[in-house]
């Protein structure tokens, strides 16, 4: 077994009202499971109450930021504990992003499109599911580009919306030019293993799209969107395979808002989970 080389880059806390145990918990198992360092990324507060119940409120921010830095103190010089967070990404929410991530330094920035959350829908859900599939990649580039975020969070979430609606090969053009937009970036996107547990029992990204995504040479960051201290890990060794697969060599994770890249293997080499 090699050093730890990895980061858990996507787990959340209590705060977001639907994740349990706290961070202390989360860190002992990354720590257990062979990981170099544990990124909090939980769910952002956004204005005027949109999708409250399922995120931290605006004035628990400083709650959070304190939590990881206790987190941090407790597990120095064993475990290198980071502040992060998933900031959900719909038109208009720009400047609101913009002065939430400059208040403190964080460490990994994940972008989401929460086609699901009701808020969201009940401004850009019309009926149609084919268009709402398109939709959320057009948001999804769109997200990209405003230069807001390290990584892209789970994105291909939309195929669980109506998964026997789901085509990729229909879809395949509107992708294909998502991922061209997102590609200029220079950004990263997530293969996250909790979509083996979704209404579509696969990983998000699927092997199709991580196909396209690595013929445009997007880096990927792993993360278990862990909601519980045992899902921390859970799912790395099968991503890590699935990215050989597909031809990637490197994976990804963000420290201090900066990419680092180590070879697959060296990862795999590194983990004690499967």
């Amino acid at each position: 077994m090699s050093a730890p080389v990895l980061y858990e880059s996507h787990c959340h806390t209590p705060l977001c009202k639907h994740a349990f145990g706290e961070p202390d918990e989360y860190a002992a198992v990354a720590l257990a499971r062979g990981f170099k360092g544990i990124t909090f990324t939980c769910h952002c507060p956004l204005p005027d109450g949109f999708s409250s119940s399922v995120r931290m409120d605006p004035e628990q921010y400083d709650d959070y930021v304190a939590m990881i830095a206790a987190t941090r103190e407790a597990f120095a010089g064993r475990l290198d504990v980071r502040l992060g967070l998933e900031s959900d990404f719909y038109p208009g929410v720009e400047p609101w992003l913009e002065k939430l991530h400059a208040r403190v330094p964080l460490s990994h920035v994940l972008g989401s499109v929460h086609y699901q959350v009701s808020d969201y829908r009940k401004i850009y859900y019309k009926g149609d599911v084919f268009a709402y599939q398109q939709l959320y990649y057009e948001h999804l580039a769109l997200s990209a580009e405003t230069g807001l975020y390290d990584t892209l969070a789970h994105p291909d979430l939309i195929k669980n919306e109506s998964p026997a609606d789901w085509d990729f090969e229909r879809m395949r053009p509107f992708i294909e030019r998502s991922l061209d937009r997102i590609a200029a970036t220079d950004i990263a996107m997530e293969l996250n293993t909790s979509g083996v547990k979704k209404t579509l029992p696969e990983m998000n990204p699927s092997p199709s799209q991580l196909l396209l995504m690595r013929e445009r040479n997007i880096p990927v960051v792993i993360g278990a969107d862990a909601h519980t201290p045992q899902r921390v890990g859970d799912g790395y060794v099968k991503a890590l395979n699935l990215l050989l697969d597909t031809g990637y060599s490197e994976v990804s994770f963000f420290i201090d808002r900066q990419r680092q890249s180590v070879p697959i293997q060296v990862a795999l080499d590194s983990l004690h989970v499967v």
